[in-house]
This record gives C-alpha cells, structure tokens and sequence, in this order.
C-alpha cells in the first residue's frame, strides 16, 4: 500500500511539475509579438493537422500486414513519427503560448477591462497545457505500442484562442497598424 502511494505521489509531483514548466513556456512565448491580422491568419490550425494522422495506427497495421516489416521496423517508425510528433507538438505549444500572449498585451492595452476573457485565457491555458501532458504521457505509450495519441481537443483549443485573437485585432488596432 505504502508502494502505491509512494508511485502516486511521485506521478502527481511530475505531473504538476511538467504542467507548471509547459504553462511558464507559453506565457515567455507571447512577448514581443507583431499582432496583426496577417500574423494571426499565418498561425492556422491546418499547419497542425497531420498531428492527427501522424500517429494513425491505421496505418501502422496496414505495414504489418506487409511481407518484410518486421517489429524492429516497427518499433524504428513509432520512435520516428514520434520524433516527428513532438517537433508539432512543442511548435503547437509555442503559438498557443504566443496566441495567449498576445492577447494579454492586447488586454493591458485595452481601455475596456474583460474579465470575462481574462477568465477564459485562464481556463483555456490551463485545458492546453494539460492536454499536452496528456499527450505526451500517451506518446510514451504509443513508442512501445501500447495507444495512441488524440489532438483533437488540443487542436480545438488552439484554433479557439487564435479566434478570439483575431476578434480582438481589429477592435483594438488601427487599421494599417
């Protein structure tokens, strides 16, 4: 019993330790930042969208299926694509950091105070950064073939934040600012 709690213990200090470390990089993420609509509009979600095949093990059992693909090559492209996963992930994490960023500064420069978004940055950078320590649990997990790995509610989540960011824009800056 004293074994369990012990492991329990340990996975929450991790857990709350990594979250504390993604929320800090996301915030250092939004300084300095050209917000414009054109800078807004070159952070699509379609940038992201191969996250969601990346890791398809749809794929991974057509290639089993295959003469020649032995496990070794197998477990060589689950460690790829994880690579591979990671780079979108942590570049995902940067201009969601840089999204909400950009909207704190676009807050403090307001005449208008929003507690109401203040609110909602709070919640959804919290959301983010839990679904990426999600993920990134689950990425352990699919290197040794175990599950996969679902972006979905983080791709949601970005591509909400990019809006309510290009909402902002045009109410806050000039045009041709």
């Amino acid at each position: 019993m004293n074994l369990v709690l012990a492991v329990a213990v340990l996975v929450s200090t991790a857990a709350l330790v990594a979250l504390v470390r993604l929320l800090k990089k996301m915030g250092d993420a939004g300084r300095n930042l050209p917000v414009t609509a054109d800078w807004i509009d070159q952070l699509s979600i379609e940038r992201y969208r191969p996250m969601m095949r990346l890791l398809d093990g749809a794929e991974m059992t057509s290639l089993r299926s295959q003469p020649g693909f032995t496990k070794q090559a197998a477990q060589k492209l689950r460690e790829q694509r994880c690579k591979m996963f990671r780079s979108c992930l942590d570049s995902l994490s940067t201009d969601f950091g840089r999204i909400c960023g950009a909207i704190r500064i676009l807050m403090v420069q307001s005449k208008d105070d929003r507690p109401d978004l203040a609110a909602a940055l709070i919640r959804q950078q919290f959301l983010f950064a839990s679904g990426v320590l999600a993920a990134e649990v689950r990425l352990v997990l699919y290197r040794f073939g175990w599950c996969g790995v679902e972006v979905t509610e983080l791709l949601k989540n970005f591509e909400l934040m990019r809006l309510e960011l290009r909402s902002l824009v045009p109410s806050v800056m000039p045009s041709g600012a």
